[in-house]
């Protein structure tokens, strides 16, 4: 009877942990997205990595859960939703394992990868209903040019198209802008409207901006399903461009221009794009997140100089402009969930001496700030960090002209030969123009380092950070 009672007491004892973990919030849905050349599918990967390879000899020491030993065991489970790609973990790993390593093919929409994490609580309420408990991990992977559509939610057509011939108008736009703004600026925009002709400006439209990512590693790239169509290739709601010439439109008569008139129909279709794409995924996805992290690459701005630091700064503005933010109750929590949390990163902390990390988490720190301040009113807890998710070099130091120089160490990914160099100075506060022209950077690109070992966690510079700042509070 005693033996009876005891697994009764178990199973209700389980049972009700079960009910507890749901009721507390044993789950976070993490959205992970990058502006141009960050890193993204590398760093999810690496995330991942981390926790299902986590050991002994793991460097996760300032992830509390794993510091204090009472981290378990991570294993990947099937997604909730059917309907989303599976993130590709396992085709980033083996080219990432390689016995030539390389980096892994972007992603080109939005993708889920789920986690069950095994911890034992220490604090929480779990620990009095089980010794164990489980944290499930849900992380969506989507293209940064997704979500800098979001403002295009609050912009008229002639709004949207002031601000896009404003960007075009400067350098280093203006230069490749040229001719396609001579174009648009010849029609007559009240001229019934020419498919054809959409057609054709809308993909010249679409190849400006493919340079400007691509060439030019801007930041600023809308609309963003251009350059990353999916299933909407060759579909009409792609097939608008800004109208650059509102200065010479007479208001009444654009008010009144019919749908099948030039400027009616690029008017309609950006209408259409706001509802059926861009307020479509804010529905869909945007919504459900509570923990968002922004990676960035400063250091290729840092290389370009400072009209491509300025984009990189204006992108960051735009992006924070675009969440709707605050502490979530324990109901909106079931009901409604709001991002709380948001970590922006700077990637590839490793294309630079440790030295300098420092001035990339302030030089980053800067660039956020003032918007930062504004948003620490709704109670939004945010961070900056300088992050590898795959260190691809190692540090040293060199002897040069006398002196003890920071060297780093890696495979350039240009050519796979060995290099050994000090990439320049970062500066750690927001650089003035004079700084510009005083000062060189040679921030190169690195190819991944070769495992010696397959069983071990990727190596990384701050991700433990990153996975205590984003989960740390739901698993204590």
């Amino acid at each position: 009877m005693a033996l009876l009672n005891s697994e009764k007491f178990k199973k209700i004892k389980h049972q009700a942990s079960g009910a507890l973990n749901r009721v507390i919030d044993q789950h976070v849905n993490l959205a992970v997205t990058g502006l141009s050349r960050s890193g993204k599918t590398a760093f999810i990967t690496s995330l991942v990595n981390q926790l299902i390879n986590e050991s002994s000899d793991s460097k996760l020491n300032f992830f509390d859960v794993v510091h204090q030993g009472r981290f378990i065991a991570a294993k990947r489970v099937p997604q909730k939703h059917f309907y989303i790609a599976r993130f590709d973990y396992d085709g980033a790993i083996a080219s990432l394992e390689q016995t030539q390593p390389h980096w892994p093919e972007p992603t080109a929409g939005i993708s889920e990868i789920r986690l069950a994490i095994r911890y034992r609580p220490k604090n929480s309420l779990l620990k009095y209903f089980d010794e164990l408990a489980t944290l499930y991990l849900d992380i969506t992977d989507y293209p940064g040019e997704w979500l800098l559509d979001l403002p295009l939610l609050n912009q008229t057509f002639e709004e949207w198209s002031e601000q896009m011939y404003q960007l075009l108008q400067q350098a280093p736009r203006k230069e490749y802008a040229e001719k396609f703004i001579a174009k648009v600026q010849q029609l007559d925009p009240f001229q019934s409207a020419d498919e054809e002709l959409l057609k054709t400006l809308a993909e010249e439209y679409t190849q400006l901006l493919h340079y400007f990512r691509e060439k030019l590693s801007l930041s600023v790239i809308q609309p963003g399903r251009f350059i990353l169509p999916g299933e909407l290739a060759n579909a009409p709601i792609l097939q608008f461009f800004p109208y650059l010439n509102f200065t010479n439109i007479d208001v009444n008569a654009y008010q009144n221009a019919s749908d099948d008139s030039l400027i009616g129909m690029l008017r309609a279709r950006f209408v259409e794009y706001k509802e059926r794409v861009v307020r479509k995924f804010y529905k869909q996805h945007f919504l459900r997140f509570d923990r968002q992290i922004v990676l960035a690459d400063c250091l290729t701005p840092l290389n370009n100089g400072a009209e491509s630091f300025a984009d990189l700064q204006l992108a960051i503005k735009m992006i924070l402009e675009s969440y709707n933010y605050g502490k979530s109750s324990l109901l909106s929590r079931l009901f409604a969930p709001k991002i709380d949390k948001l970590l922006f990163a700077a990637t590839k902390a490793d294309h630079v001496t440790p030295e300098q990390h420092e001035n990339l988490s302030a030089l980053f720190n800067q660039l956020v700030y003032q918007s930062k301040k504004q948003l620490g009113f709704d109670n939004l807890t945010m961070k900056t960090l300088a992050i590898a998710g795959v260190k691809a070099t190692s540090s040293g130091k060199t002897q040069y002209q006398g002196s003890t120089l920071p060297v780093i160490k890696g495979i350039n990914l240009k050519d796979q030969q060995s290099l050994t160099l000090f990439p320049g100075l970062v500066p750690s506060q927001l650089p003035e123009q004079e700084y510009w022209q005083n000062n060189h950077f040679n921030f190169i690109e690195f190819a991944p380092q070769a495992k010696t070992n397959s069983c071990q966690p990727l190596p990384h510079i701050r991700m433990d950070q990153v996975l205590q700042f984003l989960l740390g509070d739901k698993m204590k």
